[in-house]
């Protein structure tokens, strides 16, 4: 995983409640065993009529949606089932942030194991977000460092995240990596066990 210290980049906003991983990505796509590929299936049964074409109404088929990193999103985001696609889906399109007023807790998790920042903010300050990106000012800051996320020139607002998941996207680690910053210890206890 890549640190995340600063992210700045285009929201795209997604207001609906109870987004379930089933619609992050739907069932049928979960054959592939490697992190990659999921991108275009996100969202499937939102994003694509029928015949296959993008469905002009959905949110994220929107011109000003288009290279989006941030996701504005309504409460419960990525409730269901556990699967670890979803975080998948949403970092192969492209998202690296996702902003709402509550998560799925295992969702939540899953995020940040694979290197996205979920953020929880109060409601209003996530429907201010979106009023500002309807109103034009689609580019938003994360900072990971200062706990503070914002329109870029414009309102910030502070967020709070454990400490734990804080310092494993600070320095891009996941459960393994986190392992591997005691590897000498580990190599010391064997090295004891050893006949």
């Amino acid at each position: 995983m890549e640190p995340m210290r600063v992210h700045r980049g285009r929201a795209a906003v997604l207001n609906r409640v109870n987004v379930d991983t089933d619609q992050i990505i739907p069932k049928q796509f979960l054959k592939r065993i490697k992190r990659t590929g999921f991108g275009v299936s996100l969202f499937f049964d939102w994003r694509y009529t029928p015949d296959g074409s993008p469905n002009p109404e959905f949110e994220l088929n929107q011109p000003e949606s288009q290279g989006a990193s941030i996701l504005l999103a309504g409460h419960n985001f990525g409730c269901g089932s556990s699967r670890e696609h979803a975080p998948w889906a949403l970092l192969d399109y492209g998202f690296q942030v996702i902003i709402a007023p509550s998560f799925a807790d295992i969702f939540y998790n899953n995020c940040v194991k694979n290197g996205i920042l979920p953020i929880r903010l109060p409601e209003e300050q996530v429907q201010a977000l979106m009023d500002a990106v309807a109103a034009g000012s689609s580019e938003l800051e994360a900072n990971l460092e200062e706990q503070v996320v914002g329109v870029v020139g414009g309102q910030s607002f502070p967020f709070d995240i454990d400490a734990h998941w804080r310092n494993m996207l600070l320095n891009g680690w996941d459960e393994i990596g986190l392992t591997m910053q005691v590897e000498a210890r580990i190599t010391t206890y064997e090295q004891q066990l050893a006949p």
